[in-house]
């Protein structure tokens, strides 16, 4: 199993910035790709940022230029510098791993670090 840490979530003004940290730890074998969703209130979790292994590094097209994710292979971190909050962007952000082990490929999730902005 693999197991998904967040940190670094909290409270922001608006216009701010936060940036969320995630650790992966357990049997980690071919991580193939981490990244970031969120879930705002009401809404279903969408595509904040992914960074798979040799490929191209995916956001959502709103937040293009506000949010940059950083991702150390080595080190199994990902981390998601967020800038110029907005008011409604509150949500919960959940780190996201997939990992092939041989046999199969499998998604993975941290438990999610909310995220508040305040106008």
């Amino acid at each position: 199993q693999v197991q998904l840490v967040e940190s670094g979530g909290g409270l922001v003004q608006a216009g701010g910035s936060l940036r969320p940290y995630c650790a992966a730890s357990g049997r980690i074998l071919r991580v193939l790709d981490m990244g970031w969703y969120r879930q705002a209130p009401g809404k279903q979790r969408e595509l904040v940022a992914t960074r798979p292994i040799g490929g191209s590094t995916n956001y959502a097209d709103s937040l293009k230029g506000r949010f940059t994710i950083s991702r150390d292979v080595i080190k199994k971190t990902v981390d998601l510098q967020m800038n110029n909050q907005k008011p409604e962007e509150p949500a919960i952000y959940y780190c996201y791993g997939r990992q092939d082990d041989g046999v199969d490929v499998n998604d993975y999730w941290g438990q999610g670090t909310q995220v508040t902005v305040s106008s």
